[in-house]
């Protein structure tokens, strides 16, 4: 269906959204840290981007920073934290903060695929 990458340093939390997003028939790329998902960011072409915050080397607020001063700059990008204060800036199309429902995730997801799609068909 489409192609999300999901940058978190924590491995349970990367197991369960492949895994949730893998249900809904997403194909799902993982990257451990800000500066891993930036170069997979770079050499490939993902519909929607998952970061969250506070990550060693790039947190979620680089990540977003690069994304949106890249020629890919319209890809949709949900920010995920336990201390959504750290959020910087309002760059992310939707901040969930954890722990989050897997149906609000999902359904933030779809919403901004959709949205994503609609904008780039018109």
């Amino acid at each position: 269906m489409y192609k999300i990458l999901v940058i978190d340093d924590e491995t349970l939390v990367v197991d369960v959204l492949r895994q949730a997003l893998g249900i809904y028939g997403h194909n799902v790329e993982t990257a451990a840290n800000g500066r891993e998902g930036i170069a997979k960011f770079d050499n490939n072409c993902f519909d929607l981007v998952i970061t969250d915050m506070r990550m060693p080397d790039i947190n979620g607020n680089g990540v977003v920073q690069y994304i949106r001063g890249s020629n890919k700059k319209h890809i949709p990008v949900i920010g995920i934290s336990g201390t959504p204060w750290a959020f910087e800036n309002n760059s992310f199309d939707t901040i969930l903060e954890k722990p989050f429902p897997i149906k609000t995730l999902i359904d933030s997801v779809q919403k901004l695929l959709c949205t994503h799609q609609n904008m780039a068909t018109a």
